[in-house]
């Protein structure tokens, strides 16, 4: 027996909305900031599943993604060292597929019940980008959800599962093209989506005997709102029946959207309630869980798809959106280019950087970042114990704005933040809102990319407030 462990989802806080300046939509949809990417919502999401867990007894990490920020380096092992998993934990990438994130479950599944793993975090995340001001653009979102797959029953197990398999060109991109392409919209929709979709559902019906009416929540895969509803009343789903696909708030999130859709079906799922999730990419997936009577443990201290929902902010202008995306290149800052970031450097300095450590006196408890070999309050040397400050809250001690620092989002807000018991740190503040940075506000950390430079991504950590 195999099933849910924990869940967890990451929504980014801004949103494009009717008030949104040149939008020219009442419909929302949630968008990264541009220091956001599918790895870093990937990290979001997984913090939120594994809170308050021991992270030790994750033996495999899958990450799935149509948008990779590399085409030739592994995204599933930089999440595990942000996560701080073991480093003998088996790491996989499953990219290039709208399915991706039903199929990093079902791998998950597969090696928990073979016993090659004796939990499994599933991720997924993606931030795909259309032409600007078109259909397509409305429905997408950004956003990434996470599930820890175990041999316990957990939250929810696992019942039945089906797969169909099928060659289907109806979106795509290849490595030269920010913007999704697509093929004639009724042939796509009528020969892949809902041809496919009914398909898989209807041979799952026949393998396991379960209904329509033997459901509780559907977690349904669909391309835009019309087409979602669309499908649930073919497929005889009552609209009670019908999780809240989130078109008009936050957007089909790609690989991520079956999962999220999943995590917000067990947010409010009952005792013995059954749930079943519909994938759609290249053929289709449909899966069968069954709530346990612990399914009220997955809102304890997590955020969830609500949470995170609730705590949004509407951008004032799309002009913001595409500078962040560079669809529309500004005049660049007028002083020398930043250097590319040194690989070695970038290696030699992962502890506290990516996994983001500080050391811990043992003569005097005084904590430090970075690290050091000789405390800076009573000079004990090499009497130092790592201690990992990425899940810490904090308070803004002092902070300063730079106007000319030539950073796409102005101004730079640099932040010296006093964490929760103990130890103080300078960095760069986001998602943040000019008018309430104060002394004293509540932060925590958030794994961000500083920039990209010569194609290195460089990721480290910075505060922004508190999403609660």
């Amino acid at each position: 027996m195999a099933g849910i462990l924990a869940c967890g989802a990451y929504i980014p806080r801004f949103r494009l909305g009717r008030e949104t300046a040149g939008w020219g939509s009442p419909l929302e949809k949630a968008v990264g900031n541009f220091d956001e990417d599918s790895v870093t919502m990937a990290v979001a999401a997984a913090q939120d599943c594994l809170r308050g867990l021991d992270r030790s007894q994750v033996d495999a990490l899958y990450f799935a993604t149509t948008t990779p920020p590399y085409l030739e380096q592994q995204g599933s092992a930089l999440i595990a060292e942000a996560l701080d998993l073991r480093p003998n934990v088996f790491a996989a990438d499953i990219t290039n597929n709208l399915r991706g994130g039903t199929i990093a479950l079902r791998a998950a599944l597969d090696a928990v019940l073979a016993g090659s793993a004796r939990q499994a975090l599933v991720v997924a995340a993606d931030c795909r980008m259309s032409a600007p001001r078109g259909e397509l653009e409305r429905s997408l979102g950004d956003g990434a959800a996470a599930l820890l797959i175990g041999r316990d029953s957990g939250v929810a197990e696992v019942v039945a599962s089906h797969t169909i398999t099928e060659h289907m060109l109806d979106t795509w991109r290849t490595p030269q093209d920010t913007f999704i392409r697509s093929w004639e919209d009724r042939f796509i929709i009528e020969e892949g989506y809902q041809r496919v979709v009914p398909q898989v559902v209807s041979e799952f019906s026949q393998k396991t005997g379960v209904v329509p009416r033997d459901i509780g929540k559907v977690a349904l895969y669909a391309p835009d709102a019309r087409r979602h509803q669309d499908m649930a009343r073919r497929l005889g789903f009552r609209p009670e029946q019908v999780v809240d696909p989130l078109f008009g708030k936050v957007g089909n999130t790609g690989a991520a959207f079956t999962l999220m859709l999943l995590v917000s079906a067990l947010e409010t799922a009952k005792p013995g309630e059954r749930i079943l999730a519909v994938g759609y990419g290249d053929g289709g997936d449909a899966y069968l869980f069954q709530a346990t009577e612990r399914v009220g443990e997955v809102r304890q201290g997590r955020r969830l798809v609500s949470r995170y929902q609730e705590s949004r902010r509407i951008l004032p202008t799309y002009e913001t959106y595409t500078r962040w995306r560079e669809v529309w290149v500004s005049e660049a800052a007028r002083r020398p280019p930043p250097p590319v970031p040194s690989v070695s450097a970038l290696w030699r300095e992962k502890e506290e950087n990516i996994r983001f450590y500080g050391s811990r006196c043992n003569a005097c408890g005084y904590i430090q970042y970075p690290p050091q070999r000789v405390c800076t309050k009573c000079q004990a040397a090499d009497q130092m114990t790592p201690i990992r400050l990425a899940e810490t809250y904090g308070t803004v001690f002092t902070y300063s704005m730079d106007y000319l620092a030539g950073t796409i989002d102005t101004p730079l807000v640099l932040a010296v933040v006093n964490f929760e018991g103990g130890g103080r740190w300078l960095g760069m503040m986001t998602d943040r809102e000019i008018s309430e940075v104060r002394i004293g506000m509540p932060v925590e950390l958030t794994f961000r990319k500083l920039r990209t430079v010569g194609g290195v991504h460089n990721y480290y950590w910075k505060c922004m407030p508190v999403r609660a």
